[in-house]
């Protein structure tokens, strides 16, 4: 019954909404099997923002693939730590929202549907929580959405979809595991490049800096060679100004030693003359 209840579900979900209802009880009654009938009428009408996500999912698989596939790639470069692929598939996700929220209002005007700003406003909103949820993701895959989805929920899957959870690796067109293992392989290899180039920028940055270390140091040294050179050339003018300084202070105690003697002649002298004035 699950198997036939999810087609069933799947259907009704994206009937023009105005038809729900009617729908919903023609595929009850046609049906003999009373248990399945009963979860039939038990089927809730999608909201305006979920049917259209619907009538996009089933009509739209390779667009929402698309978006779902860079979901997981924004999930896995969380999971990773890497900012740099973050924010450039950050950047995609958002114009990729966009778009799409556009393209499936579009979509819902054509099957005659009004969509109102408020309700693409639930629409981009819808989108953003696949993008940032696993299960998000898996509901809005399954084509059988109730109601919108907020960023911000936290994703019960039997409460937002109709006929029951899908399971839990479910997606719109799976993308090949090769095809995945090569996009990871490609993102470590781009993320080991990063870090190679942002060592060898490092590593640079630290020669520069020794370079001109090498060079300030060079010049100093020049420095102090011409300035000891300057005192050595100094030092010997020193030395024999002392010379000099040393033989005037011996030629000047010579002098100093006959003036001295001079000096006392002439005091007895002078100490001769007295005594022979006095004695007149």
């Amino acid at each position: 019954m699950d198997e036939d209840l999810t087609g069933i579900a799947r259907e009704l979900c994206a009937v023009p909404l105005g038809e729900f209802v009617g729908t919903r009880a023609a595929r009850a009654s046609e049906t003999a099997d009373r248990e399945l009938a009963a979860a039939i009428r038990a089927l809730r009408k999608p909201a305006v923002a979920a049917w259209v996500m619907n009538v996009f999912a089933q009509e739209r698989s390779e667009e929402l693939s698309e978006a779902l596939h860079l979901a997981e790639e924004l999930r896995e470069a969380q999971a990773d730590l890497d900012a740099p692929a973050l924010a450039k598939l950050g950047r995609e996700r958002r114009t990729l929202t966009r778009r799409l929220a556009e393209r499936a209002a579009e979509l819902a005007e054509a099957r005659g549907e009004k969509v109102t700003p408020a309700t693409l406003d639930s629409v981009h909103r819808t989108i953003s929580a696949a993008f940032f949820d696993e299960n998000a993701s898996i509901a809005v895959a399954s084509g059988r959405l109730i109601r919108g989805l907020e960023p911000s929920d936290d994703i019960d899957l039997d409460d937002v979809v109709a006929g029951g959870a899908p399971p839990s690796d479910a997606t719109v067109s799976p993308e090949p595991a090769d095809e995945l293992a090569a996009r990871r392989r490609r993102r470590q290899a781009e993320r080991s490049v990063r870090e190679a180039e942002h060592a060898l920028a490092s590593a640079e940055r630290a020669r520069a800096a020794a370079e001109t270390e090498t060079r300030s140091v060079a010049r100093r040294l020049e420095e102090l060679a011409v300035t000891i050179e300057d005192l050595e050339t100094q030092l010997v003018h020193l030395r024999r100004e002392r010379e000099r300084a040393q033989d005037a202070a011996a030629a000047a105690e010579k002098r100093t030693a006959v003036v001295s003697g001079d000096v006392d002649a002439a005091a007895r002298v002078l100490d001769t003359a007295q005594k022979a004035l006095d004695s007149l």
